[in-house]
């Protein structure tokens, strides 16, 4: 979790469910990678282990809270990482770092520690020996925390879509009966010109509301995929996204308090940075009346977003509002809070976590000064197949434009 002080006080005695699958299909675990501490911050600057660093521009934030993960998979050390999105923390620093970021469906992914139980025999690991072949090339840093069981949950960071695909299928849980979930379908990549019809839902004052680069650079990547697919963009209302903002915050705040409890009591706060004893102390504030309001708009938000749904099959966004901000020395020692730049790095990451999307983040250029500029794409439940589709569309779309980061490693 990015600390001094939590594998003293919360030893890991097993591999989490996904990192358990992972051994499975063969692939090879490289290592841990850094991130804010607690995941409590979007910059991915720690004051225990370092700063993570954007492979564009060493000078500038990888994003957070998996911010090495997007780093490492950046510079070319491996074509896949795993981390956690809580409030966008994978396809944040995804997409300030030019990779592909995948959170998919609340449920999609087990949550458990460990595995307690066999693989389940399914289709899927009947083919296991042909999809341990393609795992095996597959290096793969992990990093896994139980910490916000409600909009927090594994994610996927890539060098392209198709790795994105080849990691989903290893980590997708299938433990559970076929009843409590559609059933799983993985796309056909290499199909994706005879898709059409595709309706792209946009909310033109939220998309807005990002860097003039980001805007400029987003707009043509929608007019790219009519161009070339023939989608259609529908104009539609987000309503009460500020309230919506502010009730993910309770949500996750309050729950990662109550995940901590145990913990925090004993702890000596020094050993905790400063910008997250600034953030566990504004969370502890939450009361209980805050958080069952929360849960009344979050019902009321799904019904909104469900209503989209019936006319669109996606809902595009940035996938932030700046692009990589600078790294200020006087953050490294201590951590950092930046309000300004963090309410603009998580704006459009909320529905994905606060209502359980399916949601992905593809690099679609760069702003003037070199850095990557993600576009998203937000699904209706358990519509990862045509995300993922979608997502390899506007990668084949933009790629070939698409610079090298700096510091950048050809393994």
């Amino acid at each position: 979790g990015g600390t001094r002080w939590l594998g003293k006080a919360r030893p890991c005695e097993a591999d989490a469910a996904c990192v358990a699958q992972l051994r499975a299909c063969g692939a090879v675990l490289a290592g841990k990678t850094n991130m804010h501490e607690l995941g409590a911050g979007t910059s991915g600057i720690n004051p225990h282990h370092g700063s993570a660093r954007n492979p564009y521009n060493v000078g500038k934030v990888a994003g957070g809270s998996s911010s090495g993960s997007a780093a490492v998979v950046c510079a070319g050390l491996c074509p896949v990482a795993l981390g956690v999105d809580g409030g966008g923390s994978v396809r944040m620093p995804a997409a300030l770092c030019g990779v592909v970021g995948f959170k998919p469906t609340a449920g999609r992914l087990s949550n458990a520690g460990y595995v307690v139980q066999h693989l389940p025999s399914s289709s899927l690991y009947q083919h296991l020996e042909t999809l341990t072949l393609i795992c095996a090339r597959l290096e793969i840093f992990s990093r896994v925390l139980p910490l916000n069981w409600t909009v927090g949950m594994a994610g996927i960071l890539a060098g392209t879509v198709e790795d994105a695909v080849v990691a989903y299928s290893a980590i997708v849980d299938q433990s559970q009966p076929s009843y409590l979930r559609p059933e799983l379908n993985l796309p056909m990549l290499t199909s994706t010109p005879s898709i059409s019809n595709v309706r792209l839902a946009k909310y033109g004052k939220w998309f807005n509301d990002s860097s003039e680069d980001i805007r400029t650079c987003c707009d043509k990547a929608l007019q790219t995929l009519r161009a070339q697919y023939g989608w259609e963009t529908l104009d539609v209302t987000v309503p009460e996204i500020e309230e919506m903002r502010l009730a993910h915050y309770v949500t996750i705040g309050s729950e990662c308090t109550a995940s901590l409890a145990k913990y925090l009591d004993k702890l000596k706060r020094s050993e905790i940075g400063w910008d997250v004893r600034v953030a566990l102390g504004v969370y502890g504030s939450f009361s209980s009346r805050a958080y069952l309001n929360s849960q009344r708009l979050r019902n009321r938000q799904m019904f909104f977003h469900k209503e989209i749904f019936k006319t669109a099959d996606v809902i595009v966004s940035p996938m932030t509002g700046v692009t990589a901000y600078t790294l200020q020395d006087d953050a490294l020692s201590s951590g950092e809070l930046d309000y300004i730049n963090g309410a603009a790095l998580i704006r459009y990451s909320i529905a994905g976590n606060f209502l359980g999307l399916p949601a992905i983040t593809v690099m679609v250029g760069q702003d003037k000064g070199g850095l990557p500029i993600g576009l998203q794409f937000i699904g209706r439940p358990w519509s990862e197949a045509t995300l993922l589709h979608i997502a390899f569309a506007m990668q084949e779309a933009c790629s070939k434009n698409h610079r090298k980061p700096v510091v950048f490693y050809d393994l």
